[in-house]
């Protein structure tokens, strides 16, 4: 009988040459990987459509390991990188993969008005509460409490609710998961490629070497337990309603899915009217 091996089905999408990956034992970043992967594949996507592009820290690495078209870019700037490219080819499906400290806090300002202009891009954040890949420092999302290394005593510095930030900046599709919810996150990824316009999906994942550990909060495995245990999922909940405390209860789910027009139909439709009243007034007499 010959012996049969089986294949990861996510395999044939990452760079496999460029194993082992970077990532701490623990660290929830690869799993949100996994279920990019598996997204794509329900997409049904051409992979010489997609694009991944990521700014600098941990999630930033994530465009060197898939095997497609991927942009490894400056720090805070994946969304402007992006928003070229997606302007430059709209054929393309272009994703922004990245970190909260990388989008929300040096790429704060390229966030809000991508989300303000509805730029059709998909812009996945793992927020793991602190600086992971820079020694642990505060982050824009630190909750109230929580221990970093510029923050010894505790962060006193209100923390970002990214999915009302999202939101009130003009985001048509918005959702929270944590790494505990796989098939959440792999379904939500599926629904913010086919949609048009800007789409943000925040994923909570544990960062065992400097936040858990910093915080004495036990390994991954606690991590998971924690997010199993206090995860409440309401869909449609308000976005205003979703802050995050330390150690509290998380709310997840689907908060957002609207439409208007993108950023590119809004362009082609100001540019037919201008057109249109410069052929208009050539023909005046």
């Amino acid at each position: 009988m010959g012996v049969t091996t089986a294949i990861n089905p996510v395999e044939p999408l990452l760079r496999t040459d460029r194993m082992p990956h970077i990532w701490c034992p623990g660290c929830g970043i690869g799993t949100t990987v996994n279920c990019f992967a598996r997204a794509l594949g329900r997409s049904k996507l051409p992979l010489d459509k997609v694009a991944v592009v990521s700014g600098i820290g941990c999630t930033g690495r994530v465009a060197g390991y898939l095997q497609f078209d991927s942009f490894h870019t400056t720090h805070g700037r994946a969304i402007p990188f992006a928003t070229g490219l997606k302007l430059a080819n709209p054929e393309m499906s272009v994703v922004v993969y990245s970190g909260d400290g990388d989008l929300i806090a040096i790429g704060g300002n390229h966030f809000i008005h991508a989300a303000r202009r509805n730029v059709d891009i998909k812009v996945i954040c793992v927020n793991n509460f602190i600086y992971g890949m820079t020694g642990g420092q505060v982050a824009p999302t630190t909750p109230l409490g929580a221990s970093a290394t510029t923050a010894p005593y505790g962060a006193f510095e209100q923390p970002f609710n990214l999915p009302f930030l999202a939101e009130s900046s003009g985001a048509v599709y918005v959702a929270r998961w944590t790494v505990y919810h796989v098939q959440h996150i792999a379904h939500s990824m599926a629904e913010a490629l086919r949609k048009k316009g800007f789409s943000f999906i925040e994923i909570l994942a544990p960062c065992p070497t400097l936040y858990q550990r910093r915080n004495k909060l036990g390994d991954s495995l606690d991590a998971m337990r924690y997010y199993k245990e206090r995860s409440v999922i309401k869909n449609g909940a308000s976005t205003r309603d979703l802050d995050l405390g330390f150690q509290e209860e998380i709310i997840v789910g689907k908060f957002v899915d609207s439409e208007r027009p993108t950023l590119q139909q809004t362009m082609d439709q100001r540019y037919r009217e201008v057109l249109k009243d410069r052929y208009n007034g050539w023909r005046q007499p």
